[in-house]
């Protein structure tokens, strides 16, 4: 008996705390799961599904992306999964590279929240002062 595996593309997107391990697979409509759920019960507002969909304006074929998402909040999830899905597009069709390269979203967003230091009360804000 022979398994007759269906090829699909693995990556991984990260934003702040989150992580996204994602994979595609071709498919004849795209169709998103994010953490076995629907994609639209996942992200509730238009907002995070736009951020998420923009990555497929400028792909011809459709694909089905499943995807597990970890870590950090709703928005950061939402940028991570584009991330990763942007990241699997490219290494199934290297073409797309510069069309997505030059929209951002490859890069990964390295901003996140600063360390508090000791002796201030947050990343930079120092407790009251005064002379005497």
């Amino acid at each position: 008996m022979t398994q007759i595996k269906e090829k699909y593309i693995e990556a991984v997107g990260r934003r702040k705390t989150s992580v996204a391990r994602v994979r595609i697979a071709p498919a004849s409509k795209t169709m998103l799961t994010v953490n076995d759920k629907e994609f639209e019960k996942y992200f509730p507002t238009t907002e995070l599904r736009k951020t998420v969909l923009a990555v497929f304006n400028d792909v011809p074929e459709s694909f089905a992306v499943t995807a597990k998402l970890s870590g950090g909040g709703i928005s950061s999830q939402a940028q991570a999964l584009r991330h990763g899905i942007a990241r699997a597009l490219t290494e199934n069709e290297p073409a797309l590279r510069t069309k997505l390269k030059s929209k951002g979203y490859l890069k990964r967003d390295p901003r996140a929240k600063e360390r508090r230091k000791f002796g201030l009360k947050k990343a930079r804000k120092a407790p009251k002062w005064s002379k005497r």
